[in-house]
């Protein structure tokens, strides 16, 4: 550890810096010397310190005064005031402007030593925190975000933009297609990135519950409550809070939302007295909204608070050029966990993916790609690894296939519309009226197509 940190002394008693270099050098610290702030200044900018040593009496300014310049240029590092003998306010001054410690100058030296490894621990420490940090933030990145296909590019570039601001987001969709990833995307993308980002599945609590986890309670408020709970709104403050599945929340708590959007004031639960919140919302969905509108379920006004900004993510289905993206992605993902070598993926293998109509979307995706290497002997996915109903959809489109090209001396516009037909019929199960409704035609259309290619 000591090799790698520098410790900067800045003192015009020439001595006394070189006492202080030769104890602090035999623990094995590098040391860089200046003997005013004009050289300190310098030498910081010349190398990477880990923390300093610093005289209060300086021939060119005041040490105190220094200690508040450096970190504020470099937060990272730590900084030790040398005082003079009874000067403790200028110790206590130092404090506040950031410096970790204080010694008295000339009669503490014995106590430099432990100090600085005290001083070199929490340096370590904020640097291991700020990389994790990094990496959290790269990891919940929009570049993250795999997908080559418009509709996804479409979406992220939306979220791109939206980021920046301040604006409640609701992210539309059908259920695993992202949505939270999104919403962790865009708070990293944030002015917000370094505060909280709380997440809260609204359909996972019953409606005291919910009101509990969000606002927080006081101890007594109910049975149970033995003591006083913070909610997620106030973990969230000055952060972001994500409701997932907003459409499945009460009118009622739908109501206190409310009030916190348009006052940033919420009430704990057993409390009468308001607490105030600052958190940037953004709220998911993969309910028609304003359908839970017309039936009662949910607020008019709510919707057009959480609706300021919208973007629907598409379906697995709207973009199957990203099938195979993804499932490298994931295959990788899980043969590292679970320490396998894969060859890259077969045609076969792919195209049956992408055959699969993926109602659960990524998620589902991701499940079957982890069961499926899990599956795989020696190092290649086969068709024999995935589940039964994508094999038998895969064999049933092949057999259509083949059984077609016997027949047709010509692949004519009629077959092809006749085989696009049964592949969406295959699709809904026999219901004509979806049926119509993917193939953008009347339902009176899609009867007439049915009788002349004979579908049933």
């Amino acid at each position: 550890m000591n090799h790698l940190s520098h410790i900067l002394i800045i003192d015009d008693e020439d001595k006394l810096r070189t006492l202080l270099t030769k104890i602090i050098r035999l623990e094995g610290f590098e040391v860089i010397e200046a003997a005013d702030c004009k050289t300190a200044l310098k030498k910081l900018e010349q190398h990477e310190i880990d923390v300093v040593l610093c005289d209060v009496k300086l021939p060119d300014g005041n040490g105190v005064e220094l200690s508040k310049k450096i970190k504020d240029t470099y937060p990272q590092l730590e900084i030790i005031l040398l005082t003079a003998y009874g000067n403790i306010p200028d110790g206590v001054q130092a404090i506040k402007n950031g410096a970790f410690d204080y010694i008295t100058k000339g009669d503490d030296n014995n106590k430099i030593v432990p100090l600085l490894y005290r001083a070199i621990e929490k340096v370590i420490l904020t640097k291991r925190v700020q990389k994790l940090e990094q990496q959290l933030g790269s990891k919940h990145s929009f570049d993250n975000i795999i997908g080559k296909s418009k509709a996804i590019q479409s979406a992220i570039e939306l979220a791109k933009k939206v980021a920046a601001t301040d604006t409640t987001v609701l992210l539309t969709g059908e259920t695993g297609t992202g949505k939270e990833v999104f919403a962790q995307a865009i708070h990293q993308a944030s002015p917000r990135c370094i505060k909280n980002f709380v997440a809260i599945n609204c359909a996972a609590f019953s409606k005291d519950l919910l009101e509990s986890e969000m606002f927080g309670h006081k101890a007594g408020a109910f049975t149970g409550a033995h003591k006083d709970k913070k909610g997620l709104f106030e973990e969230a403050n000055a952060g972001t809070i994500f409701l997932d599945e907003i459409g499945e929340m009460n009118l009622e708590i739908q109501a206190k939302l409310l009030r916190v959007i348009e006052t940033g004031e919420f009430i704990k639960v057993g409390e009468s007295k308001a607490s105030k919140t600052n958190v940037r919302i953004i709220c998911a969905t993969n309910r028609n909204l304003q359908q839970e509108i017309e039936a009662g379920h949910f607020r008019q006004d709510l919707f057009y608070r959480i609706s300021v900004f919208q973007i629907a993510l598409p379906s697995l289905r709207e973009r199957p050029l990203d099938i195979e993206l993804l499932s490298n992605h994931f295959v990788n993902l899980y043969a590292t966990k679970i320490n396998k070598k894969t060859k890259p993926l077969s045609h076969e293998y792919i195209n049956a993916l992408k055959e699969h109509s993926w109602n659960g979307n990524i998620r589902e995706l991701k499940n079957v790609i982890e069961r499926s290497v899990i599956l795989m002997e020696k190092d290649e996915l086969t068709i024999d690894t995935l589940p039964q109903e994508i094999k038998a959809f895969s064999f049933q489109n092949n057999e259509q296939a083949l059984n077609s090209k016997k027949q047709l001396s010509a692949f004519d516009l009629a077959s092809a519309e006749k085989m696009h037909i049964q592949k969406v019929m295959n699709y809904t199960n026999g219901n004509k009226t979806k049926a119509a409704e993917l193939l953008c035609i009347a339902l009176t259309t899609l009867y007439r197509k049915l009788e002349e290619y004979q579908i049933s």
